[in-house]
């Protein structure tokens, strides 16, 4: 499922009250209605690769692997940004410029191998009055200085600047976009309500700069890096069933040249809500995929216990799916996010390596939430 997406339970509290008084007139959230996610609907891009108000809550989210070009070098690092836009519920025809009608997030986050901890950053904004802004016509994201935006050549430029990392990066699709679940249509849960618009460009060509410090207290030193990072972008207005406990997500690059997307919803009882599964070759042709009973299987191999939340993530998971048993090692066990001095949640989010029968086949991205608290989106 791409995203937490992190900063979502922070903005939807702000957005259910929490806000500072910027306008005379409060929200009214019991007589504005969002706009609802049908089977019906047919994505057109570029229009789809841009923001979508009516809409609670979107992400954008670029996860990936990244090679070292330049010295020191190290073999790879993982990489992961997201950014956010959410619905505070004020009508769109509010006169008011003080309405903050929208809310955009941004988190960032590298794995570095020998660092054992995330370095990470993040902003947040409301859009308008020049602090944010989310285009409806395409991929131009930007809060302060951080910024998403697309081509037309189908190029996205990420570029995050923070006292913590810095990231300059390039990032060429190759392929359309691929539609998740029903021609973009994607269920989370039994309901045909609980779902997403939901597309994927799991193979973007990336290269650039990636800058940290090698200590806490050196200056960031810039290193050139080139990979492939995964791409989702999503939105809904309603997304999880009222039992869903939290979800395992993996989206995984093999050395073939195929891409694994996979989730599962779980219940707060253990059993499995919802789940997907899609397998597709280098030409985003599927191979296996659909959503059915047991059409993915999540089996941990391994749990990590948090010092700091307590939770026990299950960091080392078996996928069974599509006739194939695959298994996922984390660069580092502690890629655990704990934001509950903002958001409100901990999750947990890691590079992780791709094995089948003790042999190396690929590399990716495991999320896990649900493991500290329920989620309750």
């Amino acid at each position: 499922m791409s995203a937490t997406r992190r900063e979502l339970l922070k903005a939807l509290a702000l957005a259910g009250g929490a806000m500072p008084a910027l306008a005379s007139t409060s929200p009214n959230t019991t007589q504005h209605r969002f706009a609802a996610v049908t089977p019906e609907t047919q994505l057109a891009f570029p229009r789809d690769h841009g923001a979508h108000p009516d809409f609670r809550i979107e992400w954008w989210y670029l996860t990936g692997w990244m090679d070292v070009t330049t010295q020191p070098a190290l073999a790879s690092i993982g990489l992961q940004i997201t950014f956010f836009r959410v619905a505070t519920g004020w009508q769109r025809d509010h006169t008011s410029r003080f309405a903050a009608q929208q809310l955009m997030f941004a988190h960032a986050a590298l794995a570095i191998p020998g660092r054992d901890r995330l370095i990470k950053a993040e902003r947040a904004a409301r859009v308008g009055l020049g602090m944010a802004q989310a285009s409806e016509t395409d991929t131009a994201l930007r809060i302060g200085n951080w910024q998403l935006v697309r081509d037309a050549a189908d190029c996205y430029q990420a570029r995050v600047s923070d006292a913590a990392l810095s990231i300059s990066l390039d990032l060429q699709a190759h392929r359309p976009p691929l539609l998740q679940g029903e021609a973009g249509f994607s269920r989370k849960g039994p309901r045909p309500a609980q779902a997403s618009y939901y597309y994927s460009r799991p193979w973007l060509a990336a290269q650039g700069e990636i800058a940290w410090s090698d200590t806490d207290r050196a200056r960031l030193a810039p290193r050139g890096v080139k990979g492939h990072v995964w791409f989702d972008h999503e939105w809904s207005s309603e997304l999880l069933d009222a039992q869903a406990q939290g979800w395992d997500w993996v989206g995984l690059h093999l050395a073939d040249g195929s891409a694994l997307t996979a989730f599962q919803v779980r219940g707060a009882n253990g059993s499995t809500l919802w789940q997907y599964a899609r397998w597709v070759d280098s030409e985003q042709r599927i191979i296996h995929g659909a959503t059915q009973t047991k059409i993915v299987v999540f089996e941990p191999l391994r749990h990590w216990r948090s010092p700091r939340s307590g939770a026990s993530w299950p960091v080392s998971q078996r996928l069974r799916t599509g006739g194939r048993v695959i298994e996922l090692q984390p660069i580092f066990d502690d890629q655990e996010l704990d934001t509950r001095g903002s958001t409100g949640i901990t999750y947990w989010e890691g590079a992780v390596m791709v094995t089948e029968a003790g042999r190396t086949i690929g590399r990716g991205y495991l999320e896990l939430t649900g493991y500290a608290q329920a989620m309750r989106i």
